[in-house]
């Protein structure tokens, strides 16, 4: 569902599916060919939240801007089911795993990958092309080409997902 708030409304770009059981709220702008999952909660209600084309939020992902701040998130990102992210900057082709905590204010590189479960603490960066686990989030190793060709063909089906279900529609099951 979408919201307006406190005189803004989300905007959505072209070819983007935003499923009816998220909540996007107030002032946010997102891109062409992604896809917001159900159950999703963007809250651009005391901050900005920007979404780059082509980025998945997958189911139950939690995202808000700190007052009179920006949330910018580049494009052909995935955010895994139940991330939390409170963040100043996600990089393009980032990844955040599922349960991921991205606090406030912290960065995250281009094409870095954040770990299931792991927490990028408040102001932390991460740098581009790394991997980053555990909680603190902790750099492990450089991204690689094997990591690279994974993300590509997994961001690639959630644009299709966002394509079939604005083709065929989710239907209520009444009896």
């Amino acid at each position: 569902m979408l919201y307006s708030f406190d005189g803004k409304k989300p905007i959505i770009g072209k070819d983007t599916y935003v499923s009816e059981t998220a909540t996007v709220i107030g002032d946010v702008v997102i891109g062409d060919n992604c896809y917001i999952g159900h159950g999703a909660i963007l809250r651009g209600d005391y901050g900005r939240i920007e979404i780059g084309s082509k980025t998945a939020v997958e189911e139950g992902v939690i995202m808000h801007a700190p007052p009179d701040e920006v949330c910018k998130v580049g494009e052909n990102v995935t955010f895994g089911h139940g991330a939390i992210i409170h963040s100043q900057a996600i990089g393009d082709k980032a990844v955040i795993g599922m349960g991921a905590v991205v606090s406030i204010r912290a960065k995250v590189g281009s094409w870095a990958i954040v770990a299931e479960g792991a927490v990028v603490k408040m102001n932390q960066e991460i740098p581009d092309k790394v991997v980053a686990v555990g909680n603190p989030a902790k750099v492990v190793r450089e991204v690689e080409q094997r990591d690279i060709d994974f993300w590509t063909y997994g961001k690639q089906l959630y644009v299709d997902l966002a394509a079939k279900y604005l083709e065929v529609g989710m239907h209520q099951i009444t009896d």
